[in-house]
């Protein structure tokens, strides 16, 4: 059975990988090939090999089946950018923003061509990326019905290498298009509480979420109780999540498969205690089944009420598997168990293999089993509570590496003090508070996390807290994985320290770089901005960072530190700040808070907070010029002069040009027309090259004909944000680069946009190429 059920996930995770679904006659095919061969199988012992190839099958045609009416419930490419009215229900409680509110919507109006659950904003004051006029948002509620004017476009996220797809979150929840509410007089609720049970949990959810924001006040850790009671997270600020993520105890602030079988646990023995003190009851059901159903049922109650993700539902399922056996009097192992959950949780989300966080809770639990198999009863609570531990923390190395580049070294310490802490104190006291009238209990639990906080946050502040690195191939990860089982062995194992050499091409292979004379430029995607990175046989270098998102989010930490870690980046030996606009230097701080930078280089003024920095500073001019690894760097723009008089801060932007082995690159940044008539001026053919970064995303004010034929490139890149508000980049601009031989490339349809320049020739790599799914916009 276990190998069937691995076979059916093996066949959906392949389907999960492609970059376009199979046609309906291969999905048919399969579906006939699997029963076929099942069937064989089932009355034929000498055919029963097959069944695990009747699984994989029947795991692809599922997958193909639950996909492809989700990819079919499209918004249509004529509805994007457009004024629509739709009427819908708030399907989940409302998640409180910076400057407004986002929360799903079910749409019940006919409007053709609009996808039935999307995802809006609604904004309160100004909003001039949105539009000019001022309006509020009224304080939505889960279960409400309104009609609503709304401006939509189809889901969308940046997409660079060792980065997050958010277009596959979306997919995977269902939301196929996303937007906001316009401001419109004829905006209005038309129902308060649409009935239903899954409205029902969602309206319950945020009473108890709006009840715990009154009873803490704003408490510096009121949202970790909200989390572990109701599964909000959004009030956990990003310090909290750094020392969480430093510590190795993220798991505890979701509700964790520990939390819903503590539950559960406890249910579990009070109805059992309390069936036995009937004389009756247990004559009728024993009290075993009764105390099994009743911790089920607690299960399902607590995994409603905390959003019902991933870990939360294979222990709902777990405890399913073991209360049904019980009612049929069978005993089943726990492997059988734990296949048992992993096959119900792909049937309901197949798409849950793309999660990492259905890789650690199976992975996790999986190796706890492993880990005890033969040795219950063999040891002490607090020997198997460390070996639980040691288990853990060894066997998930690889897939921690693999997935976040990254393992806490303190985590064993932090979570053999947090897990008994959260799990069997704090978490109670949090359902608990939920009730109606016991609210001052939260004030108890919140007191109990102050001192567990300052220890974690001693803890993820030690400069051994982290290990980080590069992310390692797949073949390692695998390796690494296969020897952390062999160390799991028990006790008496011949060699079980050879385990051990498995690990050491995780940490010793160093991901490849480009070769002498050769440089790699990395156009990152981080949607309306700029960040390019530069890499030579030994140097990094950044160009610009990208745009800040929120006052806790920016391109820095979202996107560009995360990929310089996962390509092996440690340190950066230059850091270019082309100018001052928010797009191009928002994602500078973060940078600089999480990795050694040798030096700035740019165009900012003086008052500019970065300029206070104990880094070293200088301005960019033309004529600077330096050689890595025989690659040559050179500044074009500006001049001495132009700093000296008024221009704009556009045209202040720093040109570099990039020599490798016969090829070359230009960097423009924001650059307009006068900046681009000097440089003709003063360096004329020198301003040719292979690959031009299109100045100023390809506005109007940018990329004259004169400009355009001077640098004479046969690769443009346009770093653009998917329907941006400026209508980046013009046509008629386009139209100038579009030329025979020319290749044209934007960041909003091809991701990341990589170059490898030397010997002569230019190689470049598009990221929705390489790593196309089926699910992914066109």
């Amino acid at each position: 059975m276990i190998a069937t059920i691995l076979a059916f996930a093996a066949g959906i995770l392949w389907l999960q990988t492609r970059a376009t679904l199979p046609d309906g006659q291969l999905a048919a095919a399969a579906l006939a090939a699997g029963a076929l061969l099942a069937g064989v199988a089932g009355w034929r012992p000498a055919a029963r090999a097959g069944g695990p190839v009747a699984a994989f099958l029947l795991g692809v045609a599922w997958a193909w089946g639950m996909a492809t009416p989700r990819l079919a419930d499209a918004l249509a490419e004529d509805r994007e950018g457009r004024d629509l009215r739709i009427r819908g229900v708030v399907e989940a409680m409302p998640q409180v923003t910076e400057n407004g509110q986002r929360f799903l919507f079910a749409v019940e109006s006919p409007e053709p061509g609009v996808p039935g659950r999307i995802s809006l904003a609604w904004y309160h004051g100004s909003r001039p990326e949105v539009d000019d006029e001022r309006h509020g948002a009224p304080v939505l509620r889960a279960g409400e019905r309104w009609l609503l004017a709304v401006r939509l476009k189809r889901p969308h996220g940046n997409l660079n290498p060792h980065g997050f797809d958010y277009e596959a979150w979306l997919f995977e929840r269902g939301i196929r298009g996303t937007g906001y509410v316009r401001p419109d007089p004829g905006n209005r609720r038309l129902d308060a509480a649409v009935p239903g049970p899954g409205l029902a949990v969602e309206r319950l959810r945020q009473d108890i979420r709006d009840r715990f924001a009154n009873a803490l006040a704003d408490r510096t850790y009121g949202g970790i109780l909200a989390a572990l009671a109701i599964g909000d997270q959004r009030a956990i600020d990003a310090d909290l999540w750094r020392v969480f993520a430093n510590t190795g105890v993220t798991h505890l602030l979701s509700v964790s498969g520990l939390h819903v079988t503590m539950l559960a646990g406890l249910a579990w023995a009070l109805a059992a205690w309390a069936w036995r003190r009937s004389p009756s009851l247990p004559l009728r059901l024993p009290a075993q089944r009764a105390g099994a159903l009743a911790g089920f049922l607690a299960a399902f109650a607590y995994a409603l009420l905390s959003g019902f993700a991933v870990p939360a539902q294979r222990t709902l399922y777990m405890l399913g598997v073991v209360t049904v056996a019980l009612w049929a009097g069978r005993n089943l192992a726990a492997p059988k168990v734990l296949a048992l959950a992993l096959a119900a949780v792909l049937a309901l989300d197949p798409w849950a293999v793309g999660s990492p966080g259905f890789w650690l809770s199976f992975g996790c639990v999986a190796l706890l089993f492993y880990a005890g198999a033969g040795r219950l009863g063999q040891e002490g609570r607090i020997a198997g509570w460390w070996r639980a531990q040691w288990a853990v923390t060894l066997g998930m190395i690889p897939a921690l590496l693999a997935l976040f580049q990254q393992f806490s070294l303190v985590s064993p310490v932090a979570n053999a003090i947090a897990i008994p802490v959260v799990s069997l104190v704090i978490t109670p006291i949090a359902l608990a508070g939920a009730l109606p009238g016991l609210e001052p209990l939260l004030l108890l639990g919140h007191a109990l996390l102050v001192p567990l906080m300052a220890l974690l946050a001693w803890l993820a502040d030690s400069p051994w807290a982290v290990w980080q690195q590069a992310a390692p191939p797949l073949w390692a990860t695998l390796l690494g994985l296969a020897g952390g089982a062999w160390m799991l062995l028990p006790a008496g194992f011949p060699a079980r320290w050879t385990g051990a050499c498995a690990f050491l091409p995780l940490f010793l292979l160093a991901p490849p770089r480009p070769m002498e004379g050769q440089v790699r430029i990395t156009v990152l995607d981080v949607g309306q901005g700029l960040a390019v990175h530069l890499q030579t046989a030994g140097h990094d270098l950044v160009y610009d960072t990208g745009p800040a998102f929120t006052p806790e989010a920016d391109s820095g930490n979202r996107i560009i530190l995360p990929y310089l870690r996962a390509v092996g980046v440690t340190r950066l030996d230059r850091l270019v700040l082309t100018h001052e606009d928010r797009d191009h230097a928002g994602g500078a701080e973060s940078i600089l808070e999480g990795m050694p930078v040798g030096a700035i280089v740019g165009s900012l003024p003086p008052e500019h907070p970065l300029m206070a920095l104990p880094v070293p500073q200088w301005p960019c001019r033309d004529g600077q010029s330096w050689d890595w690894d025989g690659v040559r760097f050179t500044f074009l723009h500006p001049t001495p002069a132009d700093y000296a008089v008024p221009v704009k801060s556009n045209d202040l932007s720093c040109v570099l040009r990039v020599e490798a082995g016969g090829a070359s690159a230009l960097l423009t940044s924001d650059i307009e027309a006068r900046a681009e008539a000097a440089l003709l001026a003063r360096h004329g053919d020198r301003l040719r090259a292979d690959v031009l970064l299109v100045p100023h995303h390809g506005s109007r004010t940018s990329s004259t004909p004169d400009f355009v034929r001077g640098v004479g490139a046969r690769e443009a890149v346009f770093p653009v944000g998917y329907r941006n508000r400026f209508g980046h980049p013009k046509a008629e601009v386009v139209a100038r680069y579009d030329l025979p031989g020319s290749r044209l490339h934007r960041t909003d349809r091809d991701g990341a946009i990589s170059f490898v320049l030397g010997g002569g020739t230019v190689a470049a790599t598009r990221q929705r190429e390489e790593d196309r799914r089926y699910w992914h916009g066109r």
